[in-house]
């Protein structure tokens, strides 16, 4: 399983999303210190690329099936690279909004294509392998992304930023000329949503609320629990969950992925539960492992199923309206769940975050049933 060509889209989806991690610490405050704007003008700016995003993803998709993953790769990191770039040239909110609708399509073009190639290379019974490996340097980026993007901020500023995040974007379009481009098949007409990948997403979307719950609001929670600095819980997450892709990587499909993902919301509703009743740090340490693993298996699994019931000229499709559940939990998510606190607690956010990822049980079965 492990070609030349698996290689090479891994170590472009490093590059890149090094790239999009050095992004991540630094731009919020470029917005708010450089430019002068408030949490109106942050939330503009940063959300705006899950917004092209989004709504590009199943067109993304269509153009993988029709031209081949390749031109996703490189024409995608290609994009984000120059519009990154193109951050130096500009000092206003405004324009600065324009060039992250630009990088937000990118980002659409380059995950669905590197994805959908990652699955075309795999075995059937290593589909879920392949999305654990893939999705090792996924998550190395932007867990080292943020670390070079401060210190670059902090030792040279912020155009030291754009230049380097621009650089690794312009790297992971020539690593993606390795993608593999052998699309077999005609493709069907273009749906806006695959029907065989919105179970899978729905899944995953439900699933996600305990981290995003998590990731949103422990900044704010740990305080109360006498906890300033919480850096070291999201250390041991991001840990765990590198650990646990790498050396259980085939789990997903010794399990089969109704098995894995059922576990994996089992632990992800735990999670939350913990976070919920337990007002501890303690209860925090152990969510946090739970969290762990719940999120090493529930993405390879659920992204095995969404891809393997679908021909190979409809894989794009597939994953362009699979990877839609990460923008609509990362978008809306945080938005809803900010709601349940401002009428409860963190506590009870984390309650409802957790209830719905049990609540995603409720789904795995009559998926597996409809692609069965």
């Amino acid at each position: 399983m492990i070609s030349v060509g698996f290689v090479m889209v891994t170590l472009s989806t490093l590059a890149y999303f090094l790239a999009l991690g050095a992004l991540i610490p630094t731009l919020p405050r470029y917005v708010e210190k450089e430019l002068r704007g408030g949490s109106v003008a942050v939330g503009v700016v940063v959300g705006a690329f899950a917004v092209s995003a989004a709504l590009l993803r199943p067109l993304a998709g269509r153009l993988g099936d029709t031209r081949g993953r390749r031109v996703l790769v490189i024409g995608g990191s290609l994009m984000m690279g120059l519009s990154v770039l193109a951050y130096n040239l500009v000092d206003g909110v405004v324009a600065l909004t324009l060039l992250r609708l630009a990088t937000g399509a990118g980002e659409a073009a380059m995950w669905v294509g590197a994805a959908t190639a990652i699955q075309d290379m795999a075995p059937e019974d290593r589909r879920g392998e392949a999305a654990s490996y893939f999705s090792v340097s996924l998550y190395a980026g932007l867990a080292f992304g943020p670390l070079i993007g401060e210190a670059l901020r902090t030792g040279s500023g912020y155009h030291a930023v754009w230049l380097f995040a621009g650089a690794c974007g312009i790297a992971a379009s020539l690593l993606g000329m390795g993608t593999p481009n052998d699309v077999r098949g005609e493709p069907q007409p273009f749906r806006l949503l695959h029907p065989a990948a919105f179970g899978p997403g729905s899944i995953l979307l439900l699933g996600m609320l305990p981290f995003i719950g998590f990731a949103t609001f422990i900044a704010l929670y740990g305080p109360t629990l006498g906890v300033d600095d919480v850096a070291p819980f999201l250390l041991l997450y991001g840990v765990l969950v590198l650990v646990i892709r790498v050396i259980g990587a085939r789990l997903p499909d010794r399990l089969g992925w109704a098995r894995a993902s059922s576990i994996s919301l089992v632990v992800l509703g735990a999670a939350g539960l913990l976070l919920g009743l337990w007002g501890s740090v303690s209860g925090v340490w152990l969510a946090v492992v739970a969290l762990a693993v719940g999120m090493s298996l529930l993405f390879p699994a659920l992204f095995s199923a969404a891809v393997s019931a679908v021909p190979e000229h409809e894989r794009g499709q597939a994953v362009g309206t699979f990877s839609l559940a990460f923008d609509i939990a990362n978008g809306l998510g945080p938005a809803v769940l900010g709601i349940v606190v401002a009428v409860g607690d963190y506590r009870s956010a984390f309650l409802v975050a957790g209830l719905a990822a049990l609540a995603g049980l409720a789904l795995v079965r009559p998926v597996a049933r409809r692609q069965a």
